[in-house]
């Protein structure tokens, strides 16, 4: 039997600008502290859970206003309208420099855990923004998954069953967002394939991570109970 290994990403833990690059996003401090700028509080989570549940954790604390890791590379979106105008051989460094060294750095690593006849869960964490365009999003925490995946579809759905039983939290699968969008985890699975790998997406409503929020730690140990409860009865 295959030993689990739970591997956990943060895309958007923060919202920092490297120095060089600073001078260009001076008009844009208050977008940068916005959800625009980084998935607010979704680090913090993510720290919480790898302590509870991981064996690995990668974290990227640079704006997605500057690269956006959670996108390929031939995503129309990869950089923002801010650096979207930037010249090629400016956008060459922050890929060489930002991109590929934090998405390389995963995928070696499960390689290694397939080679050596692991299988990889991995929960890569976000936090969304309450209302989108006028539009209130009605759940407190999404996961995401390819529903065409067997392994992937059964563990979100034990996930889900563990976090409604034990909160009053709402739960929704493939809300706000697919779990099948251009992302880190719909690359892994190409990569890896459904019996070695999977990918699952953790989206949770920011205003309960907020630093001042008063469920923030609840919902953190409330997340890590479900998963914990969930991956041992979870079976490959």
């Amino acid at each position: 039997m295959k030993k689990m290994k739970i591997v956990i990403t943060c895309e958007h833990g923060g919202n920092k600008i490297p120095k060089e690059y600073m001078p260009i996003f001076k008009p844009y401090e208050i977008l940068l502290s916005s959800h625009r700028g980084y998935d607010i509080g979704a680090f913090d989570l993510a720290g919480f859970l790898y302590k509870e549940v991981g064996h690995y954790f990668f974290h990227s604390t640079v704006s997605r206003l500057l690269i956006e890791l959670n996108r390929s590379l031939r995503h129309p979106n990869l950089f923002s309208a801010i650096t979207k105008s930037l010249d090629l051989k400016t956008k060459n460094t922050i890929k060489e420099k930002y991109y590929h060294p934090y998405l390389q750095s995963i995928e070696q690593t499960i390689s290694g855990l397939v080679e050596d006849h692991s299988f990889v869960l991995h929960i890569s964490v976000h936090s969304f923004t309450p209302s989108l365009d006028g539009k209130v999003r009605n759940t407190d925490i999404g996961i995401l998954y390819d529903p065409k995946q067997a392994n992937e579809k059964k563990f979100s759905h034990l996930f889900k069953e563990k976090l409604r039983s034990t909160s009053d939290f709402k739960v929704r699968l493939n809300y706000p967002y697919l779990g099948i969008a251009d992302g880190l985890p719909t690359r892994l699975r190409k990569k890896f394939g459904g019996s070695d790998y999977i990918g699952i997406e953790l989206e949770v409503n920011q205003k309960y991570l907020y630093r001042g929020s008063d469920r923030r730690i609840e919902i953190q140990n409330v997340i890590a109970r479900a998963c914990s409860d969930a991956l041992s009865v979870f079976k490959i």
